[in-house]
């Protein structure tokens, strides 16, 4: 698997290990979302075992800090145009979220 960062590696690796995971995908960089301040292509998309987890399907930004002083400002803008624009096109069963870690996607989607 191709990924940006030893972060990402990282983040792999647990996807991999972890029981409640059926699938993940690296989302081409052919995918994006049009946000009014440049295309945004987030990192993954990835399915838990139905049942196991409150939110089933889940597209993830993952990053090594959380700290948004630490993230430029179009970057800021291109995440929080993606979180308005997967909270409308999606049901409560697909989540958009930035994370650092797979201990935090679990947080997000338990």
């Amino acid at each position: 698997m191709f990924t940006d960062s030893t972060n990402e590696r990282t983040f792999v690796g647990e996807l991999d290990a972890s029981a409640e995971v059926v699938v993940y995908a690296k989302l081409p960089r052919t995918f994006y979302i049009p946000p009014p301040v440049g295309n945004y292509n987030p990192d993954w998309a990835i399915a838990f075992q139905s049942g196991k987890v409150k939110h089933v399907f889940f597209v993830a930004e993952t990053k090594g800090s959380m700290s948004s002083m630490e993230l430029r400002k179009i970057e800021e803008a291109k995440i929080e145009c993606a979180r308005k624009f997967f909270a409308k096109i999606t049901s409560e069963q697909v989540k958009y979220d930035v994370v650092n870690s797979y201990g935090r996607l679990m947080e997000l989607v338990k």
